[in-house]
C-alpha cells in the first residue's frame, strides 16, 4: 500500500513530494479529530478548529484554540501524538520506514528525497542513518518519559504515565503541547528537575541528527584515543561547530536578556528565588528556540524581552532536527558573511573554512523569505483580528517559527484569523524555499549564459 502511494509521487519534484505529504496528514489528521469519538463526551469538533489542532501538531508548533488536556478525549489525544511524532520525524523518513518494514527496495528517487528532507549533502548511507535516527529518538523519548514518571505519577496516578510519555514526545519534537492542564509548565517553574530534563529533551531535539552522531562519534573516538578535547575540537566538522557554538550563544544571550528585562517584573521573574529566576530565564531562552512550554506568564512578560524572545523565535534550531526558524547555521552563515563584507573580503570565512557564496545568498533567501511572509502575514492579522500589535506579531513570529508561545491570543482567533495562522504553520514547517521550489515551473537553466556586469549604487 505504501509503495503503491510513494509511486504516485514520481512525478513530483522532492520539494512537492515533501509539501504534499505534509499536507496529506494534515488533511487526514483533521477529519480524525473532526470525529465524535475524537473530542470529550463524544460531541464533534469544527473542521477549522481539529484542521488547526491537525496543523499545529503535525507541524509541532503547539499553537491551540482548544485545551489539549480537557477537549481531546484519549482516542483524540493518541491522535495528537502520533501527528506530532510524524511532524518530528518527518512524513518522507515515515515513509521510508514502512517501505523498509515491508522489505521493500529503496532506490535513489526515494534517496533524494530523504537528502532533500534533511538537507543533507551527500546520499551515502542515508538509509542506514534514517534508522538510526528512528532508534536514536524512541531511546531518547522513552529516557525522557521514564525521567518525568517519579514527578506526574506522583501528582495524578496512573495518568501520569500517559503524561509523561505524551510530554516527552512532545518536548522532544519541539511540539510545545501537553496534556497536564492549560497553564503549561507553569506549575513546574520551581521543579528544577522537570526544568532540566525538558530543556534537555528541547535542545536535543533542536540541535539535528547529524551534531547528535558526530559528537557521539567523537566522543567514543577520544576516549579511545586518549585525544585532548582541543584535538577532538579540531576534528568537528564546520556544521556541528557552527550548531554547538550558535546555540550556546543564543541560550545564552536569550538567559541574560529575560533575567535582566524580566528580573524586577512581578508577573514573571519577580517573586521568585534568584535560582528560580537564572531557571525560568534559561528555559525561557529554550524554549522559544521552537519548543512552545512556558514557565513564566507570556502575557506579562515587557516588551523588550518579548522582542528579543521573537528574535529567538526566528532563529529557532539547527538543520535535520525537530525545531523550526530559519536555523542557527543560517544566521551564523550570514553573520559571518557580513562581517567579511566589512572586512572586505570576498570570501566568507568561519572556523578556519570558507562557506560557498551559493550557500551565503540561498541562506540571505531563507531568511527574507521567512521575514516577507511573517510581515505580510501579521498585517493581515492586525486587519481580521482585535489585538495589542505586540500580541499580533508575537503570535505570527510564533507561527512562522513554528514555536507555539502565545500572549492568550491564540483562542480568541476567528475564522479568517486561524486559517492564516495555519497557512503560516504549514509554511513553517516545510520552509519556504521548499514551498517556493515546489511551486517552481520547469524550465531551461540559463546558468551558462553569462550576462554583462555592472555596478550599481549600494549604501
Amino acid at each position: 500500500m505504501i509503495q503503491r502511494i510513494w509511486n504516485k509521487t514520481k512525478y513530483l519534484r522532492p520539494t512537492q513530494t515533501i509539501a504534499l505529504g505534509f499536507l496529506v496528514v494534515i488533511l487526514a489528521g483533521s477529519l480524525i479529530l473532526s470525529l465524535p469519538v475524537s473530542a470529550v463526551g463524544g460531541e464533534g469538533t469544527s473542521y477549522i478548529d481539529a484542521l488547526f489542532t491537525a496543523t499545529t501538531s503535525v507541524c509541532v508548533t503547539g499553537l491551540t484554540v482548544v485545551s489539549t488536556a480537557d477537549h481531546w478525549s484519549l482516542f483524540g489525544q493518541a491522535v495528537i501524538l502520533a501527528l506530532i511524532q510524524i511532524g518530528g520525524f518527518g512524513v518522507v523518513t515515515i515513509a521510508i520506514c514502512g517501505m523498509a518494514a515491508f522489505h521493500r527496495r529503496i532506490g535513489l528517487k526515494n534517496r533524494i528525497l530523504i537528502q532533500a528532507a534533511y538537507g543533507w549533502d551527500s546520499m551515502y548511507g542515508v538509509v542506514k542513518l534514517i534508522k538510526k535516527i528512528i532508534v536514536g529518538t524512541l531511546c531518547v523519548e522513552g529516557v525522557g518519559a521514564l525521567c518525568y514518571m517519579p514527578v506526574l505519577v506522583a501528582k495524578d496516578g496512573f495518568r501520569g504515565i500517559w503524561e509523561s510519555v505524551f510530554l516527552s514526545i512532545s518536548a522532544f519534537c519541539n511540539a510545545g503541547m501537553d496534556i497536564m492542564g492549560n497553564n503549561s509548565l507553569a506549575d513546574y517553574a520551581g521543579n528544577y528537575w522537570m526544568n532540566i530534563v525538558t530543556m534537555a529533551l528541547i535542545i536535543l531535539g533542536g540541535l539535528g541528527f547529524l551534531v547528535w552522531w558526530e559528537s557521539l562519534r567523537l566522543i567514543r573516538e577520544r576516549k579511545q584515543t586518549n585525544r585532548s578535547w582541543k584535538a577532538t575540537w579540531s576534528k568537528v566538522s564546520l556544521h556541528t561547530k557552527i550548531v554547538l557554538t550558535t546555540t550556546l550563544v543564543c541560550l545564552v544571550s536569550g538567559m541574560i536578556v529575560v533575567f535582566c528585562c524580566e528580573y524586577h517584573n512581578m508577573g514573571t521573574l519577580g517573586a521568585m528565588s534568584l535560582p528560580q529566576k537564572l531557571m525560568a530565564a534559561l528555559f525561557q531562552s529554550v524554549t522559544t528556540r521552537t519548543a512552545g512550554f512556558f514557565t513564566i506568564s507570556q502575557v506579562n512578560m515587557g516588551d523588550a524581552s518579548s522582542l528579543f524572545c521573537m528574535l529567538l523565535m526566528l532563529i529557532g534550531g539547527s538543520p535535520g532536527g525537530t525545531a523550526g526558524g530559519v536555523k542557527t547555521v543560517t544566521v551564523a552563515m550570514l553573520f559571518f558573511a557580513v562581517t567579511a563584507s566589512i572586512k572586505g573580503r570576498e570570501e566568507t570565512r568561519v572556523f578556519h573554512r570558507t562557506i560557498s557564496d551559493n550557500n551565503v545568498k540561498k541562506g540571505l533567501a531563507i531568511i527574507l523569505l521567512s521575514l516577507t511572509i511573517w510581515f505580510v502575514m501579521t498585517i493581515l492579522l492586525l486587519v481580521l483580528e482585535d489585538g495589542s500589535f505586540m500580541s499580533i506579531c508575537y503570535e505570527t513570529m510564533s507561527a512562522i517559527g513554528t514555536v507555539g508561545l502565545s500572549k492568550d491570543f491564540t483562542g480568541t482567533l476567528h475564522g479568517a484569523g486561524k486559517l492564516v495562522i495555519i497557512l503560516m504553520m504549514y509554511l513553517g514547517r516545510i520552509g519556504p524555499i521548499t514551498m517556493a521550489a515546489a511551486f517552481m515551473t520547469k524550465g531551461k537553466s540559463d546558468d551558462s549564459i553569462h550576462l554583462p556586469e555592472e555596478k550599481i549604487m549600494i549604501g
